[in-house]
């Protein structure tokens, strides 16, 4: 029976397929922590207040990538090439989601409107990034080789979402509630088309390594075009809602220590 579970049991069986599922998430953590670090850098004087979350939030993606790169160290495994068509985090930067890298490499302060950009960007990359890890965190959170990597990685993720929300609603309070609206729907409408076209290309690198059948391959892809549908169709709301978090200044202490593998 094709399931979630048994294909990430199959990924994670194979070295090869192991070896890119880790250097693709390695990759687009690290993006992610150094983004954080330029944005912490840049925040407008009158948000300073808001950089030790966003050094958090870096930190925490830092630390992800460095998990990821020992789950392969561990299995005595090297980094791979990450094919342009799957670095998540580089399309959406392409296509003009969050704040360009061109911008961020200039030592010029950025706007409150940038912010609210940043922001409303992560709420939407974090929604995905938890909902992803509490996948992987139901099925394998009691692996042995990456239960507890998971479950760490899961934690943080759901604390940046819990941020998110927390400081876009602050913004909301402040008179930028239309703009966030906005920037969140144009987020949703572009990840999740994003998100499918990614999808698509992991599944035929994973496929071609993993030798699947066309008849499987073919399943796989009807079903990244099915999430895509029914997100197009109303499931990206989820990606745009505010609500106040359980989990109330979520980043508002030095980032957890990461676990060790022998």
């Amino acid at each position: 029976m094709l399931s979630a579970k048994s294909l990430f049991q199959e990924i994670l069986a194979n070295d090869e397929s192991f070896a890119l599922f880790c250097s693709i998430a390695a990759s687009g953590e690290s993006q992610g922590g150094w983004e954080n670090a330029r944005i912490a850098a840049l925040v407008p004087d009158d948000e300073r207040a808001l950089a030790p979350k966003i050094t958090r939030h870096g930190a925490d993606e830092d630390k992800h990538g460095r998990i990821f790169s020992a789950l392969m160290k561990k299995r005595g495994l090297d980094p791979v090439p990450v094919p342009p068509e799957t670095d998540y985090t580089m399309l959406l930067e392409k296509n003009g989601i969050g704040l360009a890298h061109e911008q961020l490499k200039r030592d010029e302060r950025l706007t409150v409107q940038d912010i609210v950009t940043y922001l409303s960007h992560s709420r939407v990359t974090e929604q995905r990034a938890s909902e992803q890890m509490e996948l992987l965190r139901k099925h394998f959170a009691d692996d042995p080789d990456i239960g507890r990597a998971v479950k760490q990685i899961s934690n943080d993720e759901d604390n940046h979402l819990a941020y998110c929300h927390e400081e876009l609603l602050r913004f909301a309070r402040a008179g930028h509630g239309r703009l966030i609206q906005r920037t969140l729907r144009e987020c949703a409408h572009a990840e999740i088309r994003i998100y499918r076209d990614v999808s698509l290309a992991v599944m035929a690198h994973m496929g071609r390594i993993l030798g699947w059948s066309r008849a499987k391959s073919a399943v796989l892809a009807a079903g990244i075009h099915a999430v895509y549908a029914y997100e197009r169709l109303g499931g990206w709301r989820r990606m745009v809602s505010l609500k106040a978090p359980e989990r109330r200044d979520a980043l508002g202490g030095p980032a957890s220590a990461e676990p060790e593998f022998a």
